[in-house]
């Protein structure tokens, strides 16, 4: 018997469709702040491409805000690309959703030059693999100046959140190449590739916002 391919679909939670789009409990609640702090931070016009879109409630939260951009979404789950499609469908600025596997060599030559990049809610349900890819491939992606984003729970020392400590646990039980990322080896990491932290933003639930910032 031949095996079964692994699924694509990484989903902590119970999703509700309706119209043709997904609706996720954890994006309902942060949409919005994720929205407040991004929105502000793009430049006019500005090219988006973002990695793991989900049910595309973020990329929709944002571009009703700045009717002016252009963002790609992507994700590696056909029923999430779907929903994203079926948002573009109805909002100014927001393109059908594209499959991308940032862990694979050369994903960053399919979308062209970005003016940011955005990731929330996936280096930690991802092997540190995609973690390496998304920096690597931001440093050809994402123009000079432009930024990259970062959203979710990090690991800060003896400061960190004891329901991210709890987190994390979970995440490893599940499995062993996922786990809540260290603050300090993806700040590294970005700095490797280019990118220097230029915000560390404390949002809801204890999670974080990261404005990494290309020089000039």
């Amino acid at each position: 018997m031949a095996e079964t391919p692994p699924a694509k679909t990484v989903a902590l939670e119970d999703r509700k469709q309706s119209g043709g789009k997904l609706y996720a409990p954890s994006s309902a609640r942060n949409a919005g702040p994720i929205r407040d702090i991004l929105a502000p931070r793009l430049i006019e016009g500005a090219r988006v491409v973002e990695i793991g879109c989900g049910t595309g409630e973020h990329a929709e939260a944002v571009c009703m805000a700045r009717p002016d951009i252009s963002w790609l979404p992507s994700d590696l789950d056909d029923a999430a690309r779907a929903s994203a499609s079926a948002r573009a469908r109805e909002i100014a600025g927001l393109q059908d959703a594209v499959e991308i596997d940032a862990s694979t060599d050369g994903w960053e030559t399919g979308p062209g030059t970005a003016d940011a990049l955005v990731c929330c809610n996936v280096i930690h349900i991802s092997p540190w693999v995609v973690a390496e890819g998304l920096a690597k491939g931001a440093e050809t992606l994402v123009a000079r100046g432009g930024l990259v984003f970062l959203y979710g729970p990090f690991l800060e020392g003896a400061a960190t959140a004891p329901s991210n400590l709890a987190f994390d646990v979970s995440l490893k039980q599940r499995n062993p190449q996922w786990g809540v990322r260290s603050l300090d080896a993806v700040t590294g990491l970005f700095e490797r590739h280019s990118f220097a932290l230029e915000e560390r933003i404390e949002m809801p639930s204890n999670n974080l916002s990261l404005v990494f910032r290309r020089p000039e």
